[in-house]
C-alpha cells in the first residue's frame, strides 16, 4: 500500500512540476507549485516525519504560495501571460537542469543509506524549544530566516508580476477596427491640408 501511494504522490508532483515550469500563465503556474509542495509534504507523512510536513505545509504550501498569490491579485495581472523565454535561456536552463540532475543521482547512488541500529524519537515541544533557543543547539538563527524568506518570495512576485509582459491575442475584429481608425485618421490629415492649403490661397487672391 505505501508503494502505491509513493508512485501516486511521485507522479502528481512530476505532473505539477513540469505544468509549473512550462505554463505562461502566472496564476496556474503558482496553483501547480502548490500541488507539487502538498506532495512533498505527502512524501514526509508517509515516512512518519509529521513535524516536517506540518512545516512543509505551513511554510511553503501555506506561506509562500499563498504570498505569491496574493501578490499577482494586488497587482491586477491575474490572467498575465508570462514572456516566451529565449532560445539561449532554455539551452541554458536546461543544461542547468540536467547537471542538478546527474549531481543528485550521483550523491544517491553514492551514499550506502545504512539503517540505523537505534531511533530516537523526538517530540514536538522539544522541537519547539530548540526553534526558539540561543544556546549551542538551538535554533533561532534559522527560524528567523523563515521570514526572510517569505519576504523574498512576496517581492520576487511582485517583481515577475510587474515585469511580466501581457500577450493579447489578435481578433479579426480588433483588425477591422484598427483599419477603419487609419483611414479616418488618413481622412482627416487630408482634409487639414486641403484646408489649410485653401487659407494660404485665400490672401492672394484678395490682394490681386
Amino acid at each position: 500500500m505505501e508503494k502505491v501511494i509513493f508512485y501516486i504522490l511521485a507522479v502528481i508532483m512530476v505532473a505539477s512540476a513540469i505544468a509549473s515550469v512550462s505554463s505562461r500563465k502566472m496564476l496556474r503556474s503558482v496553483i501547480y507549485l502548490l500541488f507539487t509542495l502538498v506532495g512533498i509534504a505527502g512524501f514526509y507523512f508517509l515516512i512518519d516525519y509529521n513535524f516536517l510536513a506540518a512545516i512543509q505545509l505551513t511554510v511553503y504550501a501555506g506561506g509562500i504560495v499563498v504570498l505569491i498569490i496574493f501578490s499577482v491579485l494586488l497587482i491586477h495581472h491575474i490572467e498575465m501571460q508570462l514572456e516566451d523565454a529565449k532560445p539561449k535561456r532554455k539551452i541554458f536552463t536546461a543544461f542547468a537542469c540536467l547537471l542538478g540532475l546527474s549531481v543528485f543521482l550521483a550523491t544517491i547512488y553514492s551514499h550506502p543509506f545504512e539503517v540505523a541500529g537505534k531511533s530516537i524519537t523526538t517530540t514536538t515541544a522539544q522541537i519547539g524549544t530548540a526553534l526558539l533557543s540561543i544556546e549551542k543547539e538551538g535554533f533561532i538563527l534559522p527560524f528567523e530566516v523563515i521570514s526572510v524568506l517569505l519576504l523574498a518570495a512576496m517581492i520576487g512576485a511582485i517583481v515577475i508580476a510587474r515585469g511580466g509582459v501581457e500577450i493579447k491575442e489578435e481578433t479579426p475584429e480588433d483588425s477591422e477596427i484598427e483599419k477603419i481608425v487609419e483611414e479616418a485618421e488618413i481622412k482627416a490629415s487630408e482634409e487639414k491640408k486641403v484646408e489649410s492649403e485653401a487659407l494660404a490661397e485665400t490672401p492672394s487672391e484678395v490682394t490681386n
